[in-house]
C-alpha cells in the first residue's frame, strides 16, 4: 500500500478506483474556481462568501484581511495548477494528493473549530469541511484499491 501512496516511479499508471479519478478532476475544478474567486472578487470573499465583517474593521485591518484572501487565492491556484498537472502526467499520484486533500480540510476544520473571529455567518467553506474530511477519507482509500 505505500507503494501505492509513495511511488518509485512517477506514471501516469493509477491503479486506483476510477470514481476516485474522476472525483478529482472535480475536485481540480472546484479548486481552480475557488482560487479565481478569492484572487479576483473585491473583497477577496471575505464578506461576500466567508462573513467575515470587513465593514467594522479599520481600513488597514480590512486591506490586510483582502491581502490574505487574494494570496489564498494564488496559493490555491498553484495547488490547482499541481492538480492540472498530476491529472495529465503523474496520474499515479492520485492517491498522495488526496491525503495532501484530507490533511489540508481536516485542518481548516480543526482551525475553524479554535478560531474566535467573529462571523456574520456560517461560511460554504466551513460547512463543506465537515463533507469534504469524510468523503476525502473514503476516496483516498479507494484511490489506493
Amino acid at each position: 500500500m505505500l507503494n501505492k501512496l509513495f511511488p518509485a516511479t512517477l506514471n501516469n499508471n493509477y491503479q486506483g478506483s476510477v470514481l476516485a479519478q474522476w472525483a478529482f478532476v472535480v475536485i481540480t475544478i472546484v479548486t481552480l474556481v475557488r482560487s479565481l474567486v478569492h484572487m479576483f472578487a473585491t473583497d477577496g470573499g471575505a464578506q461576500s462568501i466567508a462573513h467575515i465583517p470587513l465593514d467594522v474593521f479599520s481600513s488597514n485591518a480590512r486591506a490586510a484581511v483582502i491581502l490574505l484572501m487574494h494570496l489564498w487565492g494564488l496559493s490555491q491556484l498553484l495547488m490547482a495548477l499541481v492538480y492540472v498537472v498530476v491529472l495529465w502526467r503523474y496520474r499515479v499520484l492520485i492517491p498522495f494528493m488526496y491525503l495532501l486533500l484530507f490533511l489540508e480540510y481536516s485542518g481548516r476544520m480543526i482551525f475553524m473549530h479554535f478560531s474566535f473571529v467573529q462571523t456574520t455567518g456560517v461560511a460554504p467553506g466551513h460547512v463543506a469541511d465537515f463533507v469534504m474530511v469524510p468523503l476525502l477519507a473514503v476516496i483516498f482509500c479507494l484511490s489506493l484499491f
